[in-house]
């Protein structure tokens, strides 16, 4: 009998672009449920081939072989319904293909929507994220490099602590210095709420900032909002003792969510594979007065990771007697007991070791890309090696890491010409900096 080839669908094209990307979605019969909600099949083989950096319409018209004007209809709903992110840069509208988290899963229900029944997405998407293990550990354990980090419960930095605080570890000074701010519903707990397991947190306190933002807020996936009206919406969420997790670079972040223990999936994450570091933590930790502990618990029930436990005090004049104790491995750092300690025996300090945060997004993905063997969807794009800028660009990042990592990526990119060429970068530009004084990684950018 002849074989005849089975043919992809739609869908199976999708996963496979999907999982070009660091932030992946691993292949799963839930998944697919999930894409034929959010995507036509039709609409999932056009996705499918679009590039991984920005891209315009004509890019996208000669991809799908259609006209401009179509490409552009076809890019704008799919904007509208938050698959993609439309933004300007440099005087012109690109579009860019998010991945699934943080991205277009979330988008989908940032808001109420008549054209989608959000209660079965619900459904699915708490099955594939919350049950079936694959999606959340490999988003969350898949390198060293995270997509999200935790900032510091600023209301109970002391003067002395405040000094120490850079001003990327702070929220506040994200929504200060953000170009665009949107707020939308909460995505894990509107999910929760339609599975009845929804807590009483705030529920519009979703914030997204920058470039995304200013493509939500277009398209009413998320409401604008002025710098006062964020920083009242922060502390509200401080006042419900609800941990800011947001996207893990110094420049131009993207989101702060104001999570809760109970229903985001980063901290559920957090809890689950807390000793593999899912999410990168504040450079602080708690210390405790244990001799003054009076063992009331409420550290422990403020904790969203189960750091905080109740331990014998070892008392042998009260056997009975309980105290705090830290599980200094799996803590976040956010400083939520100490914000609710009442006798004032918990306070932060700096970590014994700095964590590092990347400085933008580039950095961040080119990162984990490297930590997860994906470098080479960067590098070549249809067929296509990228532009000088952009190589640079992807070098600058790669010569500041560790000799290993270097290795690990000339390695990805199977290629003698490209492990030739990141020897000529460093060589010609380590040779500029001394001539120059400047640091290598910033001639790179600039070139």
């Amino acid at each position: 009998m002849a074989h005849h080839p089975t043919l992809k669908s739609g869908y199976h094209e999708l996963v496979e672009r999907l999982n070009r990307f660091p932030q992946g979605a691993p292949p799963s019969g839930l998944l697919h449920g999930i894409l034929k909600m959010l995507f036509s099949e039709e609409e999932a083989k056009l996705v499918s081939l679009l590039p991984i950096k920005p891209f315009t319409a004509e890019r996208a018209a000669k991809l799908w072989q259609i006209s401009r004007r179509k490409a552009e209809d076809i890019l704008q709903g799919l904007a509208g319904r938050g698959i993609l992110l439309d933004i300007e840069e440099n005087g012109r509208q690109v579009y860019v293909l998010p991945p699934p988290m943080a991205g277009f899963f979330e988008f989908s229900l940032m808001r109420l929507r008549g054209d989608l029944d959000q209660k079965v997405l619900s459904e699915l998407l708490y099955q594939y994220l919350n049950v079936e293990e694959d999606f959340i550990k490999a988003l969350f354990t898949g390198g060293e490099t995270q997509l999200g980090r935790i900032f510091v419960h600023e209301p109970v930095l002391s003067n002395d602590s405040a000094l120490h605080v850079l001003d990327f570890e702070r929220a506040s000074h994200i929504i200060k210095t953000a170009s665009h701010i949107g707020i939308g519903v909460c995505y894990c707990r509107h999910k929760m709420s339609h599975l009845g397991r929804a807590c009483n947190a705030p529920m519009e306190v979703c914030m997204t900032f920058n470039h995304a933002a200013a493509s939500l807020i277009k398209h009413g996936i998320a409401h604008r909002v002025n710098v006062s009206e964020c920083l009242g919406l922060l502390e509200q969420a401080h006042e419900h003792h609800l941990v800011q997790f947001g996207e893990n670079v110094r420049e131009g972040v993207n989101f702060i969510c104001n999570c809760c223990g109970c229903c985001c999936e980063a901290l559920i994450a957090a809890r689950r594979f807390g000793l593999l570091r899912p999410v990168h933590t504040t450079n602080f930790i708690p210390e405790l007065n244990e001799g003054d502990c009076t063992g009331c618990g409420r550290c422990v029930v403020a904790c969203p990771v189960e750091a905080m436990t109740l331990v014998s005090a070892n008392d042998p004049r009260n056997p009975k007697k309980k105290r705090a104790h830290l599980n200094a491995g799996i803590c976040l750092g956010c400083g939520l007991c100490v914000a609710v300690c009442r006798t004032k025996n918990i306070f932060l300090k700096t970590r014994p070791e700095c964590v590092i945060t990347p400085v933008n997004s580039a950095h961040r993905l080119v990162l984990m890309a490297i930590e997860r063997g994906k470098l080479q969807n960067f590098i070549f794009e249809n067929q296509a090696l990228l532009s000088h800028r952009a190589m640079a660009a992807i070098l600058s990042v790669i010569l500041r890491l560790p000799p290993v990592k270097q290795a690990l990526a000339g390695r990805q990119l199977k290629s003698r010409y490209l492990e030739h060429l990141m020897v000529w970068y460093t060589k010609k530009y380590k040779a500029k900096a001394r001539q120059e004084g400047t640091a290598p990684e910033n001639l790179l950018t600039e070139s």
